[in-house]
C-alpha cells in the first residue's frame, strides 16, 4: 500500500537530519483521519497509534482500528509517509492481533520487569514480527505517568544508557522508547524536564532511533532541543492526550469516551472535533516536530 511503512523506513530520515515524526494516538476509529489530514495538509510523515490500555478504556478492536486506518488510506490516497503503530502493549496475544490486522509496528512494553526478564520478552516479539517486516519498539526504563492511561504507576526510572546499548544488540529491536524526564498525560502538579545529557549519551552508544513518549504538554522547545541533539536526538515522540483533550472540548466532556458513545454524538459535533484535531496535529507537526514539508 502506498506509503505505508515500517518504523525503520519511516524514522531514517527523521534520525539523519534532526527533526521528530509525531506518533499520534486516534483513541477512536473516528480520529485517523483528521490525523492523516494534517500530515497530507502539512506534507509531513506520521504515525497513527493505538495502545492495548486504550483498546480497554475506549472499547475499540484492534482489527477495526487498522480496518479504518487502511480505509481512508484508500480513500484520500496520502501521498506521504505513514505508519500504523501499536503502542505500550504487554500482552502477546494483542500483539499477534496487531500484527494479522496490518499494523506495520508493534510495542512491547515490558518496562516493569527485570533487565533480563525484558530482554526475553522483547526477543519474543522481535522473533514474531521481523518475519514479517514488522518493527518493533520497546521500553527501558520507567516513564512516569500524571494520568494512568499508559502505565500503571508514576513510578520513573532514568536509562541507563550502558544498559540501553546491551538491550538493543540483544533483542535486536528496531527503536527504543526512554525514560528522560518527561511523563504520560497532562502535566498538572510536576514541569516536564528533559534530560538531554542522558539523551546524547544512549545515542551515541546505539544506532536505532529514540522515541520520547509523553510529548503532551512537553514545551516545543524541548522536544525542538531534543530532535536535534548533534548525533541524533528523538526521531519519534508520542502524543495522545492532547489530541482527546481537543476532541473533549469541542462535545463538551472531560475524562473519555468509549468508541461508541463518541460514535453517537451528531455528525455536525464529530466533524467539529475532528477539524479541532486536525489543527492540534498540524500544529504540533509544524512548531513542535518540525517535521513539515519532510515528506
Amino acid at each position: 500500500m502506498a506509503n505505508v511503512q515500517n518504523l525503520t523506513e519511516l524514522l531514517k530520515d527523521a534520525k539523519e537530519k534532526g527533526y521528530a515524526v509525531g506518533s499520534f494516538s486516534a483513541r477512536y476509529t473516528k480520529l485517523i483521519a483528521p490525523i492523516i489530514r494534517a500530515a497530507m495538509h502539512t506534507h509531513s510523515p506520521a504515525i497513527v497509534q493505538l495502545s492495548e490500555k486504550e483498546v480497554i478504556r475506549h472499547k475499540v478492536g484492534v482489527k477495526e482500528f487498522a480496518d479504518e486506518f487502511f480505509r481512508v488510506i484508500k480513500e484520500l490516497d496520502p501521498q506521504v509517509p505513514l505508519a500504523l503503530h501499536l503502542d505500550h502493549t504487554k500482552t502477546l496475544d494483542v500483539i499477534r492481533q496487531a500484527i494479522d490486522a496490518g499494523f506495520t509496528s508493534v510495542m512491547i512494553d515490558a518496562s516493569e520487569l527485570g533487565f533480563e526478564e525484558n530482554v526475553e520478552v522483547t526477543k519474543k516479539v522481535a522473533a514474531m514480527a521481523h518475519p514479517v517486516k514488522v518493527t518493533v519498539e520497546a521500553e527501558l526504563g520507567k516513564i512516569g505517568t500524571t494520568d494512568f492511561v499508559e502505565t500503571d504507576t508514576d513510578e520513573e526510572l532514568y536509562t541507563d544508557p550502558q544498559e540501553a546499548a546491551e538491550f538493543v544488540r540483544r533483542t535486536g529491536v528496531d527503536c527504543l522508547a526512554v525514560s528522560v524526564g518527561t511523563a504520560h498525560g497532562v502535566y498538572t502538579v510536576r514541569q516536564p524536564k528533559v534530560d538531554y545529557a542522558r539523551l546524547e549519551q544512549i545515542n551515541r552508544l546505539t544506532e536505532v532511533p529514540l522515541v520520547l513518549h509523553g510529548g503532551s504538554g512537553v514545551p516545543s522547545e524541548m522536544v525542538v532541543k531534543a530532535a536535534q541533539l548533534p548525533g541524533g536526538g528523538v526521531s519519534k515522540v508520542n502524543i495522545a492526550t492532547d489530541l482527546e483533550l481537543a476532541m473533549l472540548a469541542v462535545v463538551g466532556r472531560q475524562g473519555h469516551l468509549t468508541e461508541s458513545e463518541f460514535n453517537g454524538y451528531s455528525e455536525e459535533l464529530i466533524e467539529k472535533s475532528r477539524d479541532a484535531v486536525q489543527a492540534l496535529v498540524e500544529d504540533k507537526i509544524e512548531n513542535y516536530l518540525l517535521s513539515k514539508d519532510r515528506a
